[in-house]
């Protein structure tokens, strides 16, 4: 079914090293409605790294930068992009730093490509304020990515890295027990977090009859859905919801779609990874 006809357009010292970079608390929400400030605590710095997030947190005018660690390689192999980037209003101070001055920032795992940007999490927007805005005249239809609790940082950041490809308006989460704004997340997003919204709501069923009110067809992907993604797309607006790997789609989430569908997979393996599935969702809907 099609409801495209009803929708309305209308300069400090070495930081103090974290010991982990978990999952945390998910985006910050307001009740009712979607992230009032920041994604995670507000305004507190943390640190993104490798080459494309941070290239891409350097080009974004609406990040607050703090501090720039450039190794001597990548001050090399990326010298013409970062000058041109640090040249740029609200640039931070960049610093020539060596493998203790990352240890001292980063956590063990991170694979930080010779560059780390402290950073403010980034301000995103209101559900309501995405649905009101006119889509970019480069979008081949409206769809937004809707997650039910899904934790994991690299799954989402794969998600977003895939909704910012495939042209998805943003990817919507849960405000707890969702994967927050992280070193982790913005490195697998690569480069996507910075173009793509990630909007927290507090109550996922209402933020998805706010959807259905603006013209948008909800599909649920779940296994047992009877009808494929490619027999139930419409030609208007898609709310594409996935769950977490495991659990899925929880009940009030499952009532509340206008339709469960799935992927037609094979066996041996009948089901994908949560963010590979939203990557061949996306192709689907948005080819």
């Amino acid at each position: 079914m099609d409801r495209s006809h009803s929708r309305q357009r209308s300069n400090a010292g070495s930081p103090k090293r974290p010991k982990t970079e978990g999952n945390g608390p998910g985006p910050a929400a307001r009740p009712g409605g979607s992230a009032k400030g920041p994604s995670g605590p507000a305004h507190r710095a943390h640190w993104l790294f490798g080459v494309h997030a941070v290239l891409a947190a350097l080009a974004n005018p609406k990040r607050r930068k703090e501090r720039l660690l450039v190794s001597k390689e990548a001050g090399q192999r990326h010298g013409e992009a970062l000058d041109k980037l640090l040249a740029l209003p609200g640039a931070p101070p960049a610093h020539q730093a060596n493998r203790e001055d990352f240890m001292s920032a980063l956590p063990d795992s991170a694979v930080h490509q010779g560059l780390a940007l402290q950073c403010a999490p980034l301000t995103q927007p209101h559900l309501e304020d995405l649905l009101a805005a006119p889509l970019p005249e480069t979008a081949r239809r409206p769809v937004v990515l809707v997650l039910d609790q899904v934790t994991d940082p690299q799954n989402v950041g794969a998600i977003l890295r895939s909704a910012a490809a495939f042209g998805a308006q943003a990817v919507v989460t849960t405000g707890r027990n969702a994967a927050a704004e992280s070193g982790v997340l913005v490195k697998t997003a690569s480069g996507a977090f910075d173009h793509t919204p990630y909007i927290a709501v507090t109550n996922l069923a209402r933020a998805l009859e706010s959807l259905k009110t603006a013209g948008y067809w909800s599909l649920g992907l779940a296994g047992e859905g009877k009808r494929t993604l490619a027999d139930a797309k419409s030609d208007g607006p898609v709310a594409l919801v996935l769950g977490a790997e495991g659990s899925g789609l929880r009940r009030l989430t499952r009532e509340t779609c206008d339709e469960l569908v799935h992927l037609p997979t094979r066996e041996p393996i009948s089901a994908l990874n949560v963010s590979n599935a939203a990557a061949v969702a996306l192709y689907e809907l948005l080819k």
